[in-house]
């Protein structure tokens, strides 16, 4: 599997792209995401190649939530 290297003009954009992302792990797996990260990091969901994608596209949500959270504090 080659790595794909996405740039977005903003964290918002990013978040947008990285949510729609999860909607379709959850979809496709009937789970919500916080369910799943806390099943992942368990141990009780297996460490197949969807799954390390679906844990790092969480990761990195949570990221771009709290920066672009972050950015509308010092905004306001």
């Amino acid at each position: 599997m080659r790595k794909q290297r996405i740039t977005y003009t903003s964290p918002l954009d990013a978040l947008v792209a990285v949510s729609k992302r999860l909607s379709l792990y959850e979809n496709q797996q009937q789970m919500d995401s916080e369910v799943f990260i806390d099943r992942y990091r368990k141990g009780l969901i297996p460490d197949d190649t969807l799954f390390v994608e679906w844990s790092n596209d969480y990761q990195h949500y949570l990221t771009l939530h709290q920066q672009l959270t972050g950015l509308l504090r010092a905004a306001a």
